[in-house]
């Protein structure tokens, strides 16, 4: 009875062991000679960290410039608050991304590419596109008002102008949507660009940028209406009605494009169509 009581206890006298030596043998000196010494002490002539004392202030404007600078930051935060919009919808974004979409739903593509390349693709096409215009806002506004030669009113007016000038160049050939514009505004007839405000030409140009992204995706879809078709009558005269005439088009509206260069030529001909 002893011997198996001592067996029992045995785990248990080497696990008290195991948790013990290490105590009694990190308690001596196990560090080589010459290495320093450590402590928990802290030190009293330490100077403690400092923290910055943060100060904000309310107070009434003392002046109308002070009334007119608040005015404007809480502008200038709006716009930017508003820029992602502003740059779908006043640069050539708004007609690539449709034409995009168009092409990826007349090849019965579903997950490919993913939405988000598309995106990234106009992205990048637009700023290829829209580089002189950037240039020119940069030029006339955003450096002088970084140089302190113009206020924040100037610089809105300067960058204005290259945009304004991109939208109605695009616009040039069909004005009916700013005629139509203008006409709910109720103002008079424009005689110059001058004439046409910015509240109105920017709902013009959205309305041309849709109607020719939409024309141009009529043209795509032709021919790939025309391999679903040729596919579907066969289909039927073969008597396999069961099948989908999509999962066989496919591959030949993708061997189709790929053979005619279809993004050299689309990202090409959507370049033509800015200028």
């Amino acid at each position: 009875m002893r011997k198996r009581r001592l067996a029992s206890l045995l785990p248990l006298l080497c696990f008290i062991v195991f948790l013990t030596l290490p105590l009694a043998v990190f308690s001596q000196e196990a560090f080589p000679t010459g290495s320093a010494t450590g402590t928990t002490e802290i030190n009293p002539l330490r100077n403690a960290g400092q923290i910055p004392f943060i100060d904000l202030q309310i107070r009434d404007p003392q002046s109308n410039k002070e009334v007119a600078f608040s005015v404007q930051l809480l502008l200038l935060l709006t716009l930017l608050s508003l820029a992602p919009s502003i740059l779908i919808l006043t640069t050539s974004f708004l007609r690539i991304s449709i034409v995009l979409d168009f092409v990826k739903r007349a090849l019965s593509l579903q997950q490919v590419p993913p939405t988000q390349v598309l995106n990234g693709i106009a992205l990048f096409l637009t700023i290829f596109i829209m580089w002189p215009t950037f240039l020119a806002v940069y030029d006339g506004a955003y450096k002088p008002l970084a140089d302190g030669q113009a206020t924040i009113t100037e610089a809105f007016s300067a960058a204005e102008k290259p945009i304004r000038m991109f939208m109605y160049r695009q616009m040039s050939n069909d004005t009916s949507s700013i005629g139509t514009f203008m006409v709910m505004a109720k103002l008079p007839k424009p005689r110059t660009l001058a004439d046409v405000p910015t509240r109105v030409l920017v709902p013009a140009y959205i309305l041309h940028e849709l109607t020719v992204a939409f024309k141009i995706g009529i043209l795509l879809y032709i021919p790939f209406i025309i391999i679903d078709m040729v596919v579907a009558s066969i289909l039927m005269s073969m008597g396999m009605i069961m099948l989908p005439p999509v999962q066989i088009s496919m591959p030949f509206k993708l061997i189709l494009f790929i053979l005619i260069d279809g993004w050299g030529l689309l990202t090409q001909q959507l370049f033509n169509s800015f200028l």
